[in-house]
């Protein structure tokens, strides 16, 4: 597989995350660095560059993760912020409460129901129309599904549905359009799309990594692992954009990766049932980062680097390696996820959308 090695932000040059070890199997004592020894700071306006006359879009921005990020975007001076979301009332509440954060600024709540093709591509087309610039996306919207669903339009286990079959069809859907916007704008430097992951890509199991088709043996109930599903959904996510990032040109699009480490605070668990939820919750009180130093990972993947986290999976700030699986049965299975999933997907034509982003 190819390699993007590109200069970093001090002249340096950067390995790539494809070309660096995985994590080790035993987490345990990363996770215990992770949670209990590293602390993320917060963005400030000394850091990073000038974010004035620039537009973001955050998906999933009404609560959690995506709208801390929104609220340390719009504080550093943001002037245009895009919240995607499900319910338009949930996201004007949250609008009405981030605009403190910058009253100048402009906020947009559009509708995005990542459970709908539709959805998706309208949200597309509408950025396309009424956005003169966009600078920076980060795609958070993220479920972990506590029982088996199936999306109706689709068919698709719903937590593969959102976290890659769709995540994967708004990463294409947006490219042409950041190119097109910066280069009418003749931007500095590239627009970034920073799509949100997880260290569970390199903590599952797969024990269905070698049926094909892949994508629907997660649509049969009998291999649901409510323990397993969240991290193969992003493992699923995580191979696919590293095999899109071979294929587009980080001079028209910086496409990476964003592990905020295990955080209390956010709705990624909602489903999790009655008796469970307070253990769970008490649980993350003691082991899960603070809100806000995680999301400030989402404000470094977009800000604080450059080309050289091309199809990189950033961890505290960091460019780590990918997950195992990459390493071990990357070939066959990278393969696998990017022929089914461009396949699922070809009704929107992201095969001649991909070709295009070449240069």
């Amino acid at each position: 597989m190819p390699s993007h090695n590109h200069k970093g932000q001090n002249g340096s040059t950067q390995v790539a995350s494809k070309d660096m070890p995985s994590l080790p199997e035993n987490f345990f004592p990363v996770f215990m660095k992770n949670q209990f020894r590293t602390t993320i700071p917060l963005p400030t306006k000394d850091k990073y560059p000038s974010v004035k006359g620039q537009c973001a879009i955050i998906t999933g921005s009404n609560t959690g993760l995506g709208y801390e990020a929104s609220r340390q975007l719009l504080s550093l001076g943001l002037s245009h912020l895009v919240m995607g979301v499900r319910s338009l009332a949930k996201g004007n509440a949250a609008a009405s409460k981030i605009r403190a954060a910058n009253p100048s600024a402009k906020i947009d709540v559009w509708a995005l129901d990542m459970e709908s093709y539709d959805s998706i591509q309208a949200f597309v087309r509408k950025c396309n129309d009424d956005l003169p610039r966009i600078d920076m996306v980060i795609l958070n919207a993220g479920m972990g599904a506590m029982k088996f669903n199936a999306v109706p339009a689709t068919g698709h286990e719903m937590t593969v549905q959102v976290n890659h079959i769709s995540t994967s069809l708004l990463t294409i859907l947006l490219l042409p359009v950041l190119t097109k916007k910066s280069k009418s704008n003749s931007a500095a430097r590239p627009p970034v799309l920073t799509v949100v992951n997880s260290a569970t890509a390199h903590l599952c199991k797969l024990p269905n990594k070698d049926s094909r088709p892949l994508l629907a043996s997660f649509d049969d109930p009998s291999n649901f692992d409510a323990n397993e599903r969240y991290g193969a959904s992003k493992l699923l996510c995580q191979l696919f954009i590293v095999k899109l990032a071979d294929l587009v040109d980080p001079n028209n699009v910086i496409i990476n990766m964003v592990d905020p480490g295990l955080t209390k605070g956010t709705e990624l668990a909602r489903e999790v049932p009655g008796f469970v939820a307070p253990i769970l919750k008490l649980g993350m009180a003691i082991v899960g980062r603070r809100l806000d130093r995680a999301a400030a990972t989402y404000i470094d993947a977009v800000l604080g680097h450059g080309m050289e986290t091309h199809g990189c999976f950033l961890m505290n700030e960091e460019i780590v390696g990918l997950s195992k699986w990459y390493h071990t049965d990357g070939e066959a299975l990278t393969a696998a996820i990017w022929n089914e999933t461009m396949q699922e997907l070809r009704f929107a034509g992201v095969e001649e959308i991909v070709a295009s982003m070449h240069s």
